[in-house]
């Protein structure tokens, strides 16, 4: 695989794997949000409950998530969980080597979401 194929972790690049997924979904979120008021209710609650610190932290929870997104190929949970990894103060080195484990386990489709993944980190680390 080429590195042309890869995304850029370059923060000059233009392209954000972070904030334009996020801003991409959001309007038509809201308006599913406003039609189906109560699944999204029960999703908010079953989120905050399994985040919730319990005998693991916030962090590791985070780090679990960023790797079943990379692993179901969801840009979209990408983007939230780098976010969530991000605040909750993984590094950069906790999150490449996650990212390795989830290459092991997925093969090819892990270098592609993978780098995606570590170019979103990046982005919600800096800003």
């Amino acid at each position: 695989m080429s590195d042309a194929e890869f995304p850029s972790t370059d923060h000059a690049h233009n392209h954000s794997y972070g904030h334009d997924v996020q801003a991409e979904l959001a309007p038509i979120s809201r308006e599913l949000r406003e039609l189906i008021p109560d699944v999204y209710k029960g999703f908010a609650g079953l989120h905050a409950a399994a985040f919730r610190a319990g005998a693991l932290d916030a962090k590791t929870k985070e780090l679990v998530a960023l790797a079943i997104a990379i692993t179901t190929h969801c840009d979209g949970c990408i983007a939230a969980h780098a976010r969530g990894a991000a605040r909750n103060g993984a590094s950069e080195a906790e999150v490449a080597e996650l990212i390795g484990v989830t290459i092991s386990m997925n093969g090819g489709p892990g270098t592609v979401y993978g780098p995606r993944a570590f170019a979103a980190f990046r982005e919600f680390k800096d800003s």
